[in-house]
Protein backbone atom coordinates (compact mmCIF):
# COMPACT_ATOMS: atom_id res chain seq x y z
CA UNK A 1 0.00 0.00 0.00
CA UNK A 2 1.42 3.43 -0.92
CA UNK A 3 2.60 5.38 2.10
CA UNK A 4 0.29 8.33 1.33
CA UNK A 5 -2.77 6.07 1.32
CA UNK A 6 -1.62 4.30 4.47
CA UNK A 7 -1.33 7.64 6.29
CA UNK A 8 -4.73 8.78 5.04
CA UNK A 9 -6.44 5.60 6.24
CA UNK A 10 -4.72 5.90 9.60
CA UNK A 11 -6.23 9.39 9.91
CA UNK A 12 -9.64 8.00 8.96
CA UNK A 13 -9.29 5.25 11.55
CA UNK A 14 -8.58 7.74 14.31
CA UNK A 15 -11.62 9.78 13.34
CA UNK A 16 -13.93 6.75 13.15
CA UNK A 17 -13.00 5.74 16.68
CA UNK A 18 -13.10 9.28 18.05
CA UNK A 19 -16.04 10.16 20.36
CA UNK A 20 -16.63 13.26 18.22
CA UNK A 21 -17.61 11.23 15.14
CA UNK A 22 -20.88 12.40 13.56
CA UNK A 23 -21.06 10.02 10.62
CA UNK A 24 -18.90 8.40 7.98
CA UNK A 25 -19.56 6.80 4.60
CA UNK A 26 -17.38 4.42 2.57
CA UNK A 27 -18.24 3.49 -1.01
CA UNK A 28 -16.82 3.00 -4.48
CA UNK A 29 -13.90 0.78 -5.30
CA UNK A 30 -10.26 1.13 -6.20
CA UNK A 31 -8.97 0.37 -9.63
CA UNK A 32 -8.43 -3.34 -10.07
CA UNK A 33 -10.06 -4.27 -6.77
CA UNK A 34 -13.62 -4.76 -5.58
CA UNK A 35 -14.77 -4.54 -1.94
CA UNK A 36 -17.17 -7.14 -0.63
CA UNK A 37 -19.54 -4.30 0.27
CA UNK A 38 -21.19 -1.69 -1.93
CA UNK A 39 -21.43 0.83 0.88
CA UNK A 40 -20.84 1.22 4.61
CA UNK A 41 -22.12 3.96 6.90
CA UNK A 42 -21.03 4.53 10.49
CA UNK A 43 -22.54 6.80 13.15
CA UNK A 44 -22.84 6.89 16.93
CA UNK A 45 -26.15 5.88 18.51
CA UNK A 46 -27.36 5.99 22.08
CA UNK A 47 -28.93 2.78 23.36
CA UNK A 48 -30.03 1.69 26.81
CA UNK A 49 -26.69 -0.07 27.16
CA UNK A 50 -24.84 3.14 26.33
CA UNK A 51 -23.23 4.71 23.27
CA UNK A 52 -22.49 2.34 20.43
CA UNK A 53 -20.98 2.65 16.97
CA UNK A 54 -23.66 1.72 14.45
CA UNK A 55 -22.37 0.18 11.22
CA UNK A 56 -24.85 -0.15 8.36
CA UNK A 57 -23.60 -2.02 5.30
CA UNK A 58 -25.06 -3.06 1.96
CA UNK A 59 -23.53 -5.94 0.01
CA UNK A 60 -25.54 -5.47 -3.19
CA UNK A 61 -28.31 -7.82 -2.10
CA UNK A 62 -29.48 -6.72 1.32
CA UNK A 63 -28.68 -4.20 4.04
CA UNK A 64 -27.23 -5.23 7.39
CA UNK A 65 -26.92 -3.13 10.55
CA UNK A 66 -25.09 -3.84 13.77
CA UNK A 67 -24.11 -1.86 16.87
CA UNK A 68 -20.65 -2.44 18.31
CA UNK A 69 -19.34 -1.43 21.72
CA UNK A 70 -16.40 0.94 22.16
CA UNK A 71 -13.05 -0.75 22.64
CA UNK A 72 -11.78 -3.95 21.03
CA UNK A 73 -15.10 -4.68 19.29
CA UNK A 74 -15.30 -1.34 17.49
CA UNK A 75 -11.54 -1.40 16.79
CA UNK A 76 -11.87 -4.74 15.00
CA UNK A 77 -14.96 -3.67 13.07
CA UNK A 78 -13.32 -0.45 11.86
CA UNK A 79 -10.12 -2.26 10.90
CA UNK A 80 -12.14 -4.73 8.83
CA UNK A 81 -13.83 -1.89 6.92
CA UNK A 82 -10.53 -0.09 6.33
CA UNK A 83 -9.11 -3.30 4.88
CA UNK A 84 -11.82 -3.23 2.19
CA UNK A 85 -10.62 -1.58 -1.06
CA UNK A 86 -13.12 1.27 -0.93
CA UNK A 87 -12.40 4.10 -3.34
CA UNK A 88 -13.90 6.85 -1.17
CA UNK A 89 -14.20 7.71 2.49
CA UNK A 90 -16.20 10.67 3.80
CA UNK A 91 -15.90 11.33 7.55
CA UNK A 92 -17.63 14.04 9.56
CA UNK A 93 -16.83 14.88 13.17
CA UNK A 94 -18.03 17.62 15.47
CA UNK A 95 -15.26 19.91 14.23
CA UNK A 96 -14.11 18.76 10.78
CA UNK A 97 -14.92 16.96 7.55
CA UNK A 98 -12.33 14.74 5.90
CA UNK A 99 -12.71 13.20 2.44
CA UNK A 100 -10.32 10.59 1.07
CA UNK A 101 -10.43 9.50 -2.56
CA UNK A 102 -8.14 6.81 -3.93
CA UNK A 103 -6.82 7.71 -7.38
CA UNK A 104 -6.30 5.35 -10.29
CA UNK A 105 -2.61 5.10 -9.33
CA UNK A 106 -3.53 4.07 -5.79
CA UNK A 107 -2.56 7.34 -4.15
CA UNK A 108 -4.78 9.19 -1.70
CA UNK A 109 -6.30 12.60 -2.33
CA UNK A 110 -7.30 14.08 1.01
CA UNK A 111 -9.57 17.09 1.47
CA UNK A 112 -10.05 18.60 4.91
CA UNK A 113 -12.53 21.28 5.91
CA UNK A 114 -14.19 22.67 9.01
CA UNK A 115 -17.52 21.11 9.93
CA UNK A 116 -20.26 22.73 7.83
CA UNK A 117 -23.01 22.23 10.40
CA UNK A 118 -23.50 22.16 14.14
CA UNK A 119 -22.75 18.76 15.66
CA UNK A 120 -25.74 16.65 16.65
CA UNK A 121 -25.82 14.40 19.70
CA UNK A 122 -25.79 10.65 19.18
CA UNK A 123 -29.22 9.58 18.06
CA UNK A 124 -31.47 6.60 18.55
CA UNK A 125 -32.84 4.25 15.96
CA UNK A 126 -35.76 6.49 15.07
CA UNK A 127 -33.68 9.38 13.71
CA UNK A 128 -35.36 10.84 10.60
CA UNK A 129 -33.17 11.36 7.57
CA UNK A 130 -33.14 14.85 6.09
CA UNK A 131 -32.11 13.65 2.63
CA UNK A 132 -32.95 10.56 0.61
CA UNK A 133 -29.29 10.43 -0.45
CA UNK A 134 -26.85 11.11 2.37
CA UNK A 135 -25.11 14.47 1.82
CA UNK A 136 -21.93 12.67 2.81
CA UNK A 137 -22.24 10.19 -0.06
CA UNK A 138 -18.99 9.95 -2.08
CA UNK A 139 -20.95 11.03 -5.16
CA UNK A 140 -20.98 14.60 -3.87
CA UNK A 141 -17.24 14.53 -3.31
CA UNK A 142 -16.84 13.75 -7.01
CA UNK A 143 -19.45 16.06 -8.59
CA UNK A 144 -19.53 18.82 -5.98
CA UNK A 145 -21.87 19.03 -3.03
CA UNK A 146 -23.20 22.57 -2.97
CA UNK A 147 -26.39 23.14 -1.01
CA UNK A 148 -28.29 23.93 -4.21
CA UNK A 149 -27.14 20.73 -5.89
CA UNK A 150 -28.06 18.64 -2.87
CA UNK A 151 -31.54 20.17 -2.81
CA UNK A 152 -32.02 19.45 -6.51
CA UNK A 153 -30.84 15.87 -6.09
CA UNK A 154 -33.17 15.37 -3.14
CA UNK A 155 -36.14 16.88 -5.01
CA UNK A 156 -35.48 14.56 -7.96
CA UNK A 157 -35.15 11.49 -5.74
CA UNK A 158 -38.40 12.28 -3.95
CA UNK A 159 -40.14 12.48 -7.32
CA UNK A 160 -38.54 9.17 -8.26
CA UNK A 161 -39.61 7.58 -4.98
CA UNK A 162 -43.18 8.78 -5.52
CA UNK A 163 -43.21 7.26 -9.02
CA UNK A 164 -41.92 3.77 -8.34
CA UNK A 165 -43.74 1.17 -6.24
CA UNK A 166 -42.50 0.55 -2.73
CA UNK A 167 -41.47 -3.00 -3.64
CA UNK A 168 -39.57 -3.75 -6.86
CA UNK A 169 -38.82 -7.28 -8.00
CA UNK A 170 -36.20 -8.30 -10.52
CA UNK A 171 -33.65 -6.00 -12.13
CA UNK A 172 -34.73 -2.43 -12.87
CA UNK A 173 -33.48 -1.21 -16.26
CA UNK A 174 -33.08 2.57 -16.38
CA UNK A 175 -32.02 4.89 -19.20
CA UNK A 176 -31.22 8.59 -18.78
CA UNK A 177 -31.59 10.31 -22.16
CA UNK A 178 -29.51 13.46 -22.52
CA UNK A 179 -27.73 12.75 -19.24
CA UNK A 180 -25.07 15.49 -19.55
CA UNK A 181 -22.65 15.30 -16.63
CA UNK A 182 -24.86 12.58 -15.12
CA UNK A 183 -24.91 13.64 -11.49
CA UNK A 184 -28.66 12.94 -11.33
CA UNK A 185 -28.02 9.66 -13.15
CA UNK A 186 -25.59 8.58 -10.46
CA UNK A 187 -27.87 9.91 -7.73
CA UNK A 188 -30.67 7.66 -9.01
CA UNK A 189 -28.34 4.68 -9.00
CA UNK A 190 -27.03 5.37 -5.50
CA UNK A 191 -30.53 5.85 -4.10
CA UNK A 192 -32.05 2.79 -5.75
CA UNK A 193 -29.22 0.46 -4.81
CA UNK A 194 -29.46 1.83 -1.29
CA UNK A 195 -33.07 0.58 -1.32
CA UNK A 196 -31.76 -2.84 -2.29
CA UNK A 197 -32.90 -2.60 -5.93
CA UNK A 198 -30.89 -4.43 -8.59
CA UNK A 199 -30.27 -1.59 -11.08
CA UNK A 200 -28.93 -1.62 -14.63
CA UNK A 201 -28.52 1.96 -15.83
CA UNK A 202 -27.52 3.48 -19.18
CA UNK A 203 -26.77 7.17 -19.68
CA UNK A 204 -27.03 8.63 -23.18
CA UNK A 205 -25.45 11.87 -24.31
CA UNK A 206 -24.48 13.10 -27.74
CA UNK A 207 -20.99 14.15 -26.59
CA UNK A 208 -18.20 11.57 -26.61
CA UNK A 209 -16.18 13.52 -24.03
CA UNK A 210 -19.12 13.31 -21.62
CA UNK A 211 -19.31 9.57 -22.18
CA UNK A 212 -15.62 9.19 -21.30
CA UNK A 213 -15.89 11.46 -18.25
CA UNK A 214 -18.99 9.71 -16.91
CA UNK A 215 -17.49 6.27 -17.51
CA UNK A 216 -14.40 7.24 -15.51
CA UNK A 217 -16.60 8.50 -12.70
CA UNK A 218 -18.54 5.23 -12.69
CA UNK A 219 -15.23 3.39 -12.29
CA UNK A 220 -14.21 5.65 -9.41
CA UNK A 221 -17.53 5.10 -7.65
CA UNK A 222 -17.28 1.35 -8.15
CA UNK A 223 -20.42 0.93 -10.23
CA UNK A 224 -19.09 0.58 -13.79
CA UNK A 225 -20.56 -2.93 -13.97
CA UNK A 226 -24.07 -1.58 -13.45
CA UNK A 227 -23.82 1.95 -14.87
CA UNK A 228 -22.60 2.51 -18.41
CA UNK A 229 -22.69 5.38 -20.87
CA UNK A 230 -23.07 5.60 -24.62
CA UNK A 231 -22.53 8.49 -27.00
CA UNK A 232 -25.35 9.12 -29.45
CA UNK A 233 -28.48 11.09 -30.13
CA UNK A 234 -31.61 10.50 -28.11
CA UNK A 235 -33.42 9.06 -31.14
CA UNK A 236 -30.62 6.83 -32.38
CA UNK A 237 -28.59 5.66 -29.37
CA UNK A 238 -28.66 1.91 -28.92
CA UNK A 239 -30.20 0.81 -25.61
CA UNK A 240 -30.77 -2.92 -25.22
CA UNK A 241 -32.79 -4.37 -23.66
CA UNK A 242 -35.61 -1.82 -23.49
CA UNK A 243 -35.73 0.07 -20.18
CA UNK A 244 -38.38 0.00 -17.49
CA UNK A 245 -37.75 3.61 -16.41
CA UNK A 246 -36.88 6.52 -18.72
CA UNK A 247 -35.37 9.74 -17.37
CA UNK A 248 -35.08 12.95 -19.39
CA UNK A 249 -33.98 15.73 -17.10
CA UNK A 250 -33.65 19.20 -18.64
CA UNK A 251 -33.29 17.95 -22.22
CA UNK A 252 -33.48 21.11 -24.32
CA UNK A 253 -36.50 21.98 -26.50
CA UNK A 254 -37.61 19.07 -28.72
CA UNK A 255 -35.01 16.74 -27.18
CA UNK A 256 -37.63 16.18 -24.47
CA UNK A 257 -40.10 15.15 -27.19
CA UNK A 258 -37.55 12.72 -28.60
CA UNK A 259 -37.06 11.19 -25.14
CA UNK A 260 -40.81 10.85 -24.59
CA UNK A 261 -41.25 9.28 -28.03
CA UNK A 262 -38.60 6.67 -27.29
CA UNK A 263 -40.19 5.94 -23.91
CA UNK A 264 -43.53 5.30 -25.62
CA UNK A 265 -41.88 3.11 -28.29
CA UNK A 266 -40.20 1.10 -25.56
CA UNK A 267 -43.47 0.78 -23.62
CA UNK A 268 -41.49 2.01 -20.61
CA UNK A 269 -43.34 1.44 -17.37
CA UNK A 270 -42.36 4.81 -15.88
CA UNK A 271 -41.19 8.16 -17.26
CA UNK A 272 -39.76 11.19 -15.49
CA UNK A 273 -39.16 14.20 -17.74
CA UNK A 274 -38.18 17.72 -16.67
CA UNK A 275 -38.58 19.82 -19.85
CA UNK A 276 -36.40 22.78 -20.72
CA UNK A 277 -36.32 25.54 -23.36
CA UNK A 278 -39.70 25.29 -25.12
CA UNK A 279 -38.84 26.97 -28.44
CA UNK A 280 -40.73 24.87 -30.99
CA UNK A 281 -44.33 25.89 -30.23
CA UNK A 282 -43.20 29.43 -29.42
CA UNK A 283 -42.01 29.73 -33.03
CA UNK A 284 -45.32 28.39 -34.30
CA UNK A 285 -47.28 30.86 -32.17
CA UNK A 286 -45.23 33.77 -33.53
CA UNK A 287 -46.03 32.83 -37.12
CA UNK A 288 -49.80 33.19 -36.88
CA UNK A 289 -52.47 35.22 -35.06
CA UNK A 290 -53.95 33.83 -31.88
CA UNK A 291 -57.52 32.54 -32.00
CA UNK A 292 -60.16 34.86 -30.62
CA UNK A 293 -60.38 35.99 -27.87
CA UNK A 294 -56.83 35.05 -26.85
CA UNK A 295 -54.75 37.71 -28.62
CA UNK A 296 -53.68 39.16 -25.26
CA UNK A 297 -51.97 35.85 -24.41
CA UNK A 298 -49.50 36.08 -27.28
CA UNK A 299 -49.24 39.78 -28.16
CA UNK A 300 -46.38 40.45 -25.73
CA UNK A 301 -43.23 38.38 -26.27
CA UNK A 302 -42.68 37.38 -22.65
CA UNK A 303 -46.30 36.24 -22.25
CA UNK A 304 -46.14 34.32 -25.54
CA UNK A 305 -43.00 32.49 -24.40
CA UNK A 306 -44.53 31.55 -21.06
CA UNK A 307 -47.80 30.48 -22.64
CA UNK A 308 -45.84 28.36 -25.13
CA UNK A 309 -44.19 26.58 -22.19
CA UNK A 310 -47.57 25.73 -20.67
CA UNK A 311 -49.14 24.74 -23.99
CA UNK A 312 -46.17 22.52 -24.93
CA UNK A 313 -46.25 20.53 -21.71
CA UNK A 314 -50.05 20.32 -21.64
CA UNK A 315 -49.97 18.75 -25.11
CA UNK A 316 -47.13 16.41 -24.12
CA UNK A 317 -49.16 15.21 -21.14
CA UNK A 318 -52.21 14.81 -23.38
CA UNK A 319 -50.30 12.73 -25.93
CA UNK A 320 -48.89 10.46 -23.24
CA UNK A 321 -52.41 9.86 -21.97
CA UNK A 322 -53.51 8.97 -25.52
CA UNK A 323 -50.75 6.34 -25.55
CA UNK A 324 -51.73 4.54 -22.37
CA UNK A 325 -50.02 6.55 -19.62
CA UNK A 326 -51.36 8.07 -16.45
CA UNK A 327 -49.65 11.48 -16.21
CA UNK A 328 -49.08 13.97 -13.43
CA UNK A 329 -47.56 17.42 -13.95
CA UNK A 330 -45.83 18.45 -10.72
CA UNK A 331 -43.25 20.88 -9.39
CA UNK A 332 -39.75 19.43 -9.70
CA UNK A 333 -37.77 21.78 -7.46
CA UNK A 334 -38.81 25.06 -5.85
CA UNK A 335 -38.95 27.95 -8.34
CA UNK A 336 -36.56 30.00 -6.22
CA UNK A 337 -33.80 27.61 -7.34
CA UNK A 338 -34.67 27.32 -11.05
CA UNK A 339 -37.47 28.57 -13.32
CA UNK A 340 -37.36 25.21 -15.13
CA UNK A 341 -39.09 23.41 -12.32
CA UNK A 342 -41.84 21.37 -13.98
CA UNK A 343 -41.83 17.58 -14.04
CA UNK A 344 -43.90 15.21 -16.18
CA UNK A 345 -44.36 12.01 -14.17
CA UNK A 346 -45.95 9.17 -16.10
CA UNK A 347 -46.86 5.55 -15.39
CA UNK A 348 -47.90 3.15 -18.10
CA UNK A 349 -51.31 1.58 -17.54
CA UNK A 350 -52.04 0.46 -21.10
CA UNK A 351 -55.56 1.87 -20.80
CA UNK A 352 -57.30 3.00 -23.95
CA UNK A 353 -57.82 6.78 -24.07
CA UNK A 354 -61.30 8.01 -23.32
CA UNK A 355 -63.39 9.99 -25.79
CA UNK A 356 -62.98 13.05 -23.58
CA UNK A 357 -59.17 12.76 -23.62
CA UNK A 358 -59.19 12.50 -27.41
CA UNK A 359 -61.50 15.49 -27.74
CA UNK A 360 -59.50 17.65 -25.30
CA UNK A 361 -56.25 17.06 -27.16
CA UNK A 362 -57.75 17.47 -30.64
CA UNK A 363 -59.58 20.64 -29.65
CA UNK A 364 -56.48 22.31 -28.22
CA UNK A 365 -54.37 21.53 -31.27
CA UNK A 366 -57.09 22.65 -33.64
CA UNK A 367 -57.84 25.90 -31.86
CA UNK A 368 -54.20 27.01 -31.72
CA UNK A 369 -53.22 25.51 -35.09
CA UNK A 370 -50.00 23.97 -33.78
CA UNK A 371 -48.21 20.74 -34.56
CA UNK A 372 -46.44 19.33 -31.48
CA UNK A 373 -43.11 17.70 -32.24
CA UNK A 374 -44.01 14.74 -30.05
CA UNK A 375 -47.04 13.96 -32.22
CA UNK A 376 -44.87 14.03 -35.35
CA UNK A 377 -42.40 11.62 -33.77
CA UNK A 378 -45.10 9.24 -32.58
CA UNK A 379 -46.81 9.29 -35.98
CA UNK A 380 -43.59 8.34 -37.80
CA UNK A 381 -42.97 4.68 -38.66
CA UNK A 382 -41.07 2.87 -35.93
CA UNK A 383 -37.36 3.70 -36.18
CA UNK A 384 -35.01 0.74 -36.44
CA UNK A 385 -31.73 1.43 -34.69
CA UNK A 386 -28.74 -0.74 -35.54
CA UNK A 387 -26.11 -1.47 -32.90
CA UNK A 388 -22.79 0.30 -33.34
Amino acid sequence: MPEQLELALAEVRALLLDPGLTRAVAAGRRRGAAPTLVRAELRPVTLKAGTRLQIATFDGSRPYTRNVAPGPESDAAVDALLAEPFGNWHVETATATVQVRVTKKGDAQVHRAAADRAPAPPSGHDRAKDYLLDPGDPLFASVGGSAAKRRQVDAFLRALAATLPAELTGPLRVVDLGCGNAYLTFAAYRYLTGRGVDVELVGVDVREDQRRRNTELAEELGCADQVRFVAGTILDAVVEPAPDLVLALHACDTATDEALARAVRWNARWVLAAPCCHHDLARQLRSQPAPEPYDLLTREGILRERFADVLTDALRAGLLRLHGYRVEVVEFVDSQHTPRNLLLRARRTGAEPTAQQRAEYAGLVSQWQVNPRLRTLLDEPHRTVSPV
